[in-house]
């Protein structure tokens, strides 16, 4: 085994990172949490639970909204069909728009004296909508 030299250890590291791609938005679904996490900026976070769907990640640094995790999404996704028919068919080849996830959530479940939660839910919307994320949807059988 070779032993490298702090110089040579040093350009293998930069070498790892300049091959780093570098962070994008995403929206993952996850089938055995039934859950779906969205990640806008990659900032240290903390949580709050916002409503009984609904936690919200806020940087610790800046304490803006930069990312959400959805819990529930199955039982969710089978109100939302029974309340909006018209929702099946914003779905994709198993893929939504998670903009549109979140805003049906507002327009069907929210009350509108709760002008925080709506703002909040606007606030991921808007951000997913403008990044373009989509997300697995889970199954409404």
């Amino acid at each position: 085994m070779r032993t490298l030299s702090n110089k040579d250890y040093a350009k293998k590291v930069f070498e790892i990172v300049e091959k780093a791609e570098p962070f994008k938005p995403e929206a993952y679904y996850d089938p055995d949490g039934n859950c779906i996490e969205f990640i806008v900026k990659p900032d240290d976070f903390y949580a709050e639970r916002v409503d009984d769907l609904l936690t919200v990640y806020y940087s610790e640094e800046t304490k803006e909204i930069i990312g959400c995790l959805i819990k529930g999404v199955s039982a969710f996704c089978k109100r939302l069909v029974e309340k909006l028919p018209g929702f099946a068919f914003e779905i994709e080849d198993g893929r939504v728009r998670l903009g549109l996830l979140l805003r049906a959530r507002a327009w069907s479940e929210l009350s509108k004296d709760d002008k925080i939660l709506v703002l909040t839910y606007k606030k991921l919307a808007d951000s997913a909508d403008e990044m373009n994320v989509e997300t697995e949807l889970c199954s409404m059988n």
